[in-house]
């Protein structure tokens, strides 16, 4: 016990060291900034914005994103391959800011350190008998546990995303084929597409919004299209892409071919449903076993096993 009172006197030293020398710090950057900002007003005020450098107004909100600054400024990865791995996955979950990686990596460390800390505090509070070994295994493994969850909420991100990609695309392939088939040109229907599903699929919409705007910054309709699949990262966005490439170079119909493939969306996802649905009574069987069952035995058996006890007992 008096070695898991040193290592947390030593732990809340560290922390509140850092957070002194980093309030500190930031003050002196405040102070810098204020004024440039006197000499350089608008010029100013827009590099800060840019750089990142404004912390909230509340005490504790802006300690909050120093510490987690700190800690994601010191474990990002100095490897661009890396680097690009990561951003692709934040592409993919649709975090589009700029400091992502940094506050990734804060918020990866700061729930290491919170989770042992809390097992630590418990320990301390309500005196378990725990062996020494065994309560510093759970204190690694528990660390190990909030390093990796935003690694879980990121995947989580992910899925639910192309969960509602999938919802609404093939409603926005009939809207292209209308489109198409009223005279629109392909970049002109992307577009529309785009503006008209933001109500009813706001996914779908920034995922054409972004493949319009890559094509209007001069990149080439192929590459454009290439980079939204490699970002939505969907089989039937990457079909979906090979077939206009295709009916682009072979000069056939795209509201024809938009139709079908709409079609084959539809049956695709109308199977999905039924798989799920299928499913459902295997997922109810454990929780039927071991929930329902009980409750029903208790209710029903109680009252018959009362009476035969009491004949037994003789009362």
């Amino acid at each position: 016990m008096a070695f898991l009172i040193a290592v947390i006197a030593f732990i809340a030293v560290t922390l509140i060291v850092i957070s002194a020398f980093m309030f500190l710090r930031e003050r002196e950057q405040q102070t810098a900034i204020t004024e440039k900002v006197k000499e350089f007003s608008g010029m100013a005020q827009a590099e800060i914005a840019q750089e990142g450098i404004e912390l909230p107004t509340q005490p504790l909100a802006r300690l909050f994103a120093r510490v987690i600054r700190y800690f994601g400024n010191l474990l990002r990865p100095q490897d661009k391959e890396e680097v690009s791995l990561i951003q692709r996955r934040f592409l993919r979950a649709g975090v589009r800011r700029r400091n992502a990686l940094v506050v990734f990596f804060g918020f990866k460390a700061v729930c290491a350190i919170c989770l042992s800390m809390g097992f630590l505090v418990a320990i301390l509070l309500f005196r378990p008998k725990v062996p020494l070994m065994g309560a510093m295994v759970l204190v690694i493994l528990l660390s190990l546990v909030g390093f990796y969850l935003p690694n879980l909420w990121l995947s989580l991100k992910t899925s639910r995303r192309q969960d509602a990609f999938l919802q609404g695309f093939p409603d926005a392939l009939d809207l292209l084929a209308v489109c198409a088939e009223a005279g629109m040109g392909l970049d002109a229907a992307i577009k529309r597409v785009g503006e008209e599903m933001r109500l009813s699929n706001k996914v779908l919409s920034d995922e054409f919004g972004m493949l319009n705007l890559e094509m209007r910054a001069g990149k080439e309709r192929k590459e454009a299209m290439k980079s939204m699949a490699d970002r939505v990262n969907l089989e039937d966005v990457s079909s979906w892409v090979s077939l206009l490439i295709q009916t682009d170079k072979l000069g056939t119909s795209i509201s024809q071919a938009l139709k079908i493939q709409s079609d084959s969306l539809r049956t695709k996802r109308s199977q999905r449903l039924e798989e799920i649905a299928a499913k459902v009574p295997v997922k109810l069987l454990f929780p039927t076993i071991f929930c329902i069952f009980p409750s029903l035995f208790v209710v029903i058996l109680g009252p018959a096993a009362i009476r035969i006890l009491r004949v037994i007992s003789g009362h």
